[in-house]
């Protein structure tokens, strides 16, 4: 019977386990909504601040070729003569319970470490997650220059976007760093996800995809535009806009991944722990039955025995 008494209490501990998981799951759901509903409003932001530069762009560009002058770009554009020093921003989470999100990251972020360091480059790393920098202060320690925590904890706020984008851009004036790049996962589906490294700094405003598939116009309506004070000046202005805009999705994206991943894992949890209850309770039936058989043999053989 103590084997009985072993199995109740275990069947109840996996019935705990299975109501948290399945509340977990159910929460992360209810957030990635929110997080997907943010990418979503986002992006449309993102890619009017692109289409604008991208139009300033293509008017300067036209007016070298018509003119043979060439302009000298904004700093945040043309970069640094020599690309030596990077910076990594890896975005992670500050929780665990999400199946391989964080290691995927870290995995991609060690890889262009290696590559950077092999080819001679200077890295440093800032963490955004707890995570991320727990799994790579093993080997990279020295490397990470800061870490932050509690991004995003009750939604992507464009404030911490900023927060994050502006001692960034002020150590790339500064020249301490001459390329930015950004380590996250990109949100696809709440099963698909893809880790992606890009450049973010200095900013190469013809490479975004948005840039790629539409072509500048600047006719609309039969209606030119007009700049003021000038091109060149809207075009220092925009930069560090689209800079923080492609911090801020990065930041929606960690999320949404992290959420979706954390709702794949519970909801991979409560149905392991549905399956080790069917076949706990189906172990204590049998043992159970067995018991009372026994116990019946037993007490016809000593009815027999009288």
């Amino acid at each position: 019977m103590a084997g009985l008494k072993e199995l109740r209490t275990r069947i109840e501990t996996i019935k705990s386990t299975q109501k948290i998981t399945s509340a977990m799951k159910m929460v992360a759901a209810s957030r990635l909504r929110k997080s997907q509903g943010l990418i979503a409003k986002s992006l449309f932001y993102n890619n009017n601040l692109l289409a604008s530069a991208n139009r300033v762009l293509f008017e300067l560009k036209s007016q070298e070729r018509d003119t043979g002058v060439s302009f000298i770009y904004p700093p945040m554009m043309r970069g640094h003569a020599e690309q030596k020093n990077y910076l990594l921003l890896v975005f992670a989470s500050d929780r665990g319970l999400c199946g391989s999100y964080n290691s995927q990251v870290a995995k991609a972020a060690a890889h262009r470490i290696e590559e950077l360091t092999a080819g001679g480059k200077n890295v440093k790393i800032v963490c955004v997650g707890k995570k991320g920098a727990d799994i790579l202060k093993r080997k990279y320690a020295p490397m990470i220059i800061r870490t932050i925590d509690a991004v995003a904890k009750k939604g992507a706020k464009y404030y911490e976007a900023t927060d994050i984008a502006y001692p960034i851009i002020d150590a790339f004036n500064r020249g301490e760093i001459d390329v930015c790049e950004v380590v996250v996962s990109h949100f696809r589906s709440a099963i698909n996800r893809e880790v992606k490294v890009g450049q973010i700094l200095p900013v190469l405003i013809e490479d975004f995809e948005y840039n790629r598939m539409h072509a500048p116009i600047n006719v609309v309506r039969g209606a030119y535009y007009d700049y003021e004070p000038g091109r060149m000046e809207i075009l220092d202005g925009i930069l560090p806009l689209i800079f923080k805009s492609s911090v801020f999705q990065a930041i929606v994206h960690s999320q949404a991944s992290e959420h979706g991943a954390r709702m794949t894992s519970m909801d991979n949890a409560t149905r392991n722990a549905k399956d080790m209850i069917s076949g706990l309770t189906l172990r204590y039936n049998r043992i159970r039955q067995t018991a009372i058989t026994t116990e019946l043999i037993e007490i016809i053989a000593g009815a027999e025995a009288l």
